[in-house]
């Protein structure tokens, strides 16, 4: 996998990929696009490129705002709506009819909105540990706004502070990262050395302290019931046994997805770190070459 940048409108996307897209044509290969989940980057799908780019050719996107890609002006924050509209300007830039697109978590939501939206440029789905956009009663829009208005002067308040806090050794980062994760430190190294940069000696986190600011708005379930039950792709839902339990099958028959698999891996919300070979198998057996 190389190194890309892809431009978009507003900021520049960093991503990794197997193949050269400003050449005329793509490969004869399926099109997959790899979208990583909240804080994370596209690292976190690095234990299964050398699987993936023997059958496919793989882009995997670093979002705004994590890893190498660009952040957000100073005035801009991270609404999610605005990751599709970041996606369809990647896929709008792709040599190919239509791609297949696999997502874990947060990439998992951005997956499947899209294709909702944009059936025409999709093929097939696959969402790891994530399926529908965060829901909210009506009721609660109230409080959700005060608390993102507040998020956001928190931020502002302490801006300078998240952006100097440092550590002073790549262990001690990729350790923090692994307790807050609850995983090895051998399965998160790849992630961890996409997501700091090292000045002088100490360790920084890439990311935009600004995507911890809570969102200001959150859909009811009225409005990702009518986003999902608008997919038209083939759906492959992979999770994990002790991942979110709000994603077994049994939960989600309501949604109203026409063609839905669901599969279940060893592991957590991370089973593509934790079982890497399990979920490279699945994706092989639905998106066959």
């Amino acid at each position: 996998m190389k190194e890309i940048t892809l431009t978009l409108a507003e900021y520049k996307l960093a991503a990794c990929s197997n193949i050269d897209i400003t050449t005329a044509r793509l490969t004869s290969k399926p099109m997959l696009l790899l979208l990583h989940g909240w804080q994370d980057n596209a690292a976190t799908f690095a234990l299964l490129w050398s699987s993936l780019t023997k059958h496919y050719d793989v882009i995997a996107l670093d979002w705004p705002g994590h890893g190498k890609s660009d952040h957000k002006s100073t005035d801009n924050y991270y609404h999610f709506v605005d990751y599709i509209d970041d996606l369809h300007q990647v896929i709008m830039q792709l040599k190919c009819e239509k791609v297949h697109i696999v997502g874990h978590s947060l990439g998992a939501i951005v997956a499947g909105c899209y294709a909702a939206v944009f059936p025409e440029f999709v093929d097939k789905i696959v969402l790891i540990e994530g399926l529908s956009p965060l829901t909210e009663p009506p009721q609660m829009a109230v409080d959700r706004l005060r608390k993102g208005i507040v998020s956001r002067q928190r931020y502002r308040q302490q801006q300078l502070r998240l952006k100097q806090r440092s550590m002073a050794t790549f262990a001690e980062a990729l350790t923090l990262r692994a307790t807050v994760n609850r995983l090895p430190v051998s399965l998160l190294e790849a992630v961890v050395k996409r997501a700091t940069i090292e000045r002088d000696g100490r360790w920084y986190w890439r990311h935009d302290p600004r995507l911890r600011c809570d969102s200001l708005y959150r859909m009811a379930q009225q409005h990702a019931q009518a986003l999902l039950s608008s997919i038209q792709a083939p759906v492959l839902s992979i999770i994990g046994e002790d991942g979110y339990a709000s994603l077994y099958q049994s939960d989600i028959n309501g949604w109203g997805i026409t063609d839905f698999t669901q599969v279940m891996v060893s592991g957590g919300h991370h089973c593509h770190l934790q079982s890497s070979e399990s979920v490279y198998r699945h994706i092989r057996t639905f998106i066959p070459t």
